[in-house]
């Protein structure tokens, strides 16, 4: 393509998505914002990238939640590669011996994959360090619920989360009140 930047329309007339999907995305931590705001909004070629892996790995039956997790410690450069990746699997699928490019996209983003310090850099998170306060990049409009232990103790949860996070949030919730009902006696 001649150009870097995109107006919404052209975004979702290259990405098949509509404008609601993207606001959306945006919303829920898949896309960053726009660098500017309203009908003259401009968005760039990570944006791009972001959604078509999004859809790929929607075609994979992972939730947004899982999706955006994944997608929370790779690099725009990362977000490319695997989307190239994809793109070119026909021709790396018919090579003898040759991963597809949804086994590479599996293991990039797999939680427990640890690809060689050449292939992929470590990338930093967006996620806050532990016991820091205060909104995530990409979560200024993030949902969140609310859950009163006590009446003077509540835990606060981003949502959605992934099927996984919501298991845990739920032993979490049941220890944290059987240990408020153990304090109370």
């Amino acid at each position: 393509m001649e150009t870097d930047l995109f107006d919404l329309k052209q975004l979702c007339d290259i990405a098949g998505v509509t404008s609601r999907t993207v606001y959306f995305y945006i919303q829920q931590g898949l896309l960053p914002h726009a660098g500017t705001h309203g009908p003259g909004a401009k968005y760039e070629r990570r944006h791009l990238a972001r959604l078509q892996l999004v859809k790929l790995l929607q075609r994979e039956h992972l939730p947004l939640a899982e999706i955006r997790e994944r997608l929370d410690g790779l690099s725009d450069e990362q977000v490319e590669q695997a989307v190239a990746e994809a793109s070119s699997a026909p021709l790396m699928a018919s090579a003898p011996g040759a991963d597809s490019a949804l086994a590479y996209i599996r293991q990039l983003l797999s939680k427990d994959a640890t690809p060689p310090r050449s292939q992929l850099e470590l990338p930093c998170t967006r996620r806050p360090a532990a016991g820091t306060v205060g909104p995530t990049v990409g979560s200024e409009r993030s949902q969140w619920e609310r859950i009163a232990l006590t009446p003077d103790v509540e835990l606060h949860i981003r949502r959605p989360l992934t099927r996984e996070r919501n298991r845990q949030v739920e032993r979490l919730l049941e220890e944290a009140r059987r240990i408020m009902k153990e304090g109370g006696r």
